[in-house]
């Protein structure tokens, strides 16, 4: 297999020391050394977030030789006089028109009416992951940029540099333009960067860093920013989070059920078989595994509410939801997203869209829609576990001396908070489409702020999980029962701890939120097993 090639079977040529390297699934908070990463592999939404830190990014002899051929062609290619996209022509509309002579002069001419981002910065994690992500879209050789751009990119992901991208710019349809031209100011040593999290002048972040301001010529530019690297990141950080919140949601509705002293019929494996839905028979195996041991207490209605009862149905969609958008991101972080692309073993250029985002956008959108509904799922447990009505007789608002103090009273209403803002993001953006660029982009899928919606929505949900879990703490406080079920049990525990840390609500919710990131689950059944972790580890990007 040749680094501009991914294969179409079912195998992928990676050693297992090299998988185990590319597939980590640590969190930033559980990391304590360097990431290591080796191209050609299948680039994971995991593996995205090695990138919140320094890590080292490796080519193969093969690739490094696939980028500096395919570089030599683009060259060849402009000295028999050949028409080429952005190096002999102006960007966008004004195609019909030359380009600058000079090729370094015609990369400034691209960078210098693309610097135009507006608002807030990206976190530098997702800078970072977005740099992570054009580089391995580069590495497949078929941009034509220099292999020094490609080895400046690796230099600058094993250091704590990340360019200060603006959120707002990109409509994600001739790739993200405009984040992707404030990266390359900060590769330059123009405008400003971070240095782990400190913001300051990009030349001084590069001199403190260790690093050389990037030069670039020939179509180095265009290479760098005409692709989707943003959305394909913040998708992917958007769905390793949601992964890990799909499991905290069954964990908590677990800990819930055990706690009332539930009965548990609602997850029995024979509704599920009868249902037909694959991922939801397997959360709800999963939920079965976390309240192995369980036993009812004997006071409950014969139905729970749809909060408990309907739980594994709710689940179990959007772990349906999220396998197919890792399968949709997963394609889109291991592609070239580019225009031209050039084949050199064919002697052809392409010209086309690779560069459109819109299989991210919908996959984004999805996902948004699906962080709110487990949002809803969150909440309405927490407004369950809060009323004495349904609580089983526990305290209002679990306060210990109702009156005197107020429990999670304060936590509930912050919670209804997040969720309403959850609800009003979900609004879809990837048919949001709006004309511009003089017509050229007269259809657009707006992925880039598909995508950034996304992991807000990602990040929203862990608060609330962690205003559940907080809950479910104070519960135990206040006279609830003792979970029977080990796994639910030692969760609880765990979340006492964490609470009992905190010095405010607020932090507590945090902290929370943090623990449930690094709980190790059950291992799970044959029958609770997540069928995407075998296609992140083994189903090659395009099969």
């Amino acid at each position: 297999m040749t680094p501009a090639h991914r294969p179409h079977d079912h195998t992928f040529a990676v050693s297992t020391d090299d998988r185990k390297r590319l597939f980590m699934t640590m969190t930033p908070q559980a990391r304590t050394t360097t990431a290591e990463l080796g191209f050609p592999a299948i680039l994971t939404p995991e593996a995205l977030e090695t990138a919140a830190d320094p890590v080292l990014v490796r080519l193969d002899e093969g690739a490094r030789t696939a980028v500096a051929r395919c570089h030599d062609y683009l060259h060849r290619c402009l000295a028999e006089g050949r028409e080429i996209y952005g190096a002999t022509t102006g960007f966008g509309p004004l195609v019909g028109f030359s380009g600058r002579d000079e090729a370094a002069d015609q990369c400034e001419n691209l960078l210098c009416h693309l610097d135009v981002g507006q608002g807030a910065d990206l976190p530098p994690g997702v800078a970072r992951a977005a740099l992570l992500a054009r580089l391995w879209s580069l590495a497949h050789g078929r941009s034509g940029v220099a292999l020094e751009v490609v080895d400046a990119l690796s230099a600058t992901l094993a250091t704590p540099f990340a360019p200060a991208v603006p959120e707002y710019g990109s409509v994600g349809a001739s790739g993200d333009l405009a984040p992707m031209a404030h990266a390359v100011r900060s590769l330059q040593g123009r405008g400003d960067a971070y240095l782990g999290a400190v913001r300051m002048p990009a030349g001084r972040a590069l001199a403190e860093a260790g690093l050389q301001p990037l030069s670039l010529s020939g179509r180095d530019a265009l290479g760098l920013v005409n692709g989707t690297p943003v959305t394909a990141a913040a998708a992917g950080l958007a769905l390793a989070a949601l992964t890990r919140s799909l499991a905290s949601a069954t964990a908590l509705t677990a800990l819930l059920a055990d706690i009332l002293g539930c009965r548990t019929e609602f997850a029995a494996p024979e509704l599920f078989t009868a249902l037909g839905h694959d991922d939801t028979a397997r959360q709800a195996a999963d939920l079965r595994a976390h309240l192995a041991g369980h036993r009812p207490g004997g006071e409950r209605a014969l139905q729970e509410p749809y909060t408990l009862r309907c739980a594994p149905h709710l689940i179990g969609a959007a772990a349906t939801s999220l396998r197919h958008a890792r399968r949709v991101v997963t394609d889109d972080l291991n592609g070239v997203s580019d225009n031209p692309l050039f084949i050199p073993e064919r002697d052809l250029i392409r010209h086309g869209g690779n560069f459109f985002g819109q299989q991210a956008a919908f996959a984004a959108d999805l996902m948004s829609i699906t962080a709110a509904q487990l949002g809803n799922l969150a909440e309405r447990q927490l407004d369950l576990l809060i009323d004495p009505r349904r609580n089983g007789g526990l305290n209002p608002m679990l306060a210990e001396q109702p009156g005197r103090d107020h429990g999670v009273q304060g936590v509930q209403l912050a919670a209804t908070s997040l969720v309403v803002a959850m609800r009003r993001a979900a609004v879809p953006a990837a048919m949001q489409s709006i004309p511009t660029n003089h017509h050229n982009q007269d259809v657009v899928p707006f992925g880039t702020q598909a995508a950034i919606t996304a992991l807000e929505q990602a990040r929203t949900l862990r608060l609330l999980h962690g205003s559940l879990a907080v809950a479910l703490a104070q519960a135990a406080r206040v006279g609830a029962r003792r979970p029977s079920a080990p796994r639910c049990a030692e969760l609880l525990d765990a979340l006492d701890t964490a609470v009992a840390a905190g010095s405010t609500w607020a932090q507590a919710v945090r902290t929370t939120a943090d623990l449930l990131d690094t709980w190790e689950p059950l291992e799970p059944p044959a029958e609770a097993g997540q069928p995407w972790a075998a296609e992140a580890g083994g189903r090659p990007a395009g099969g």
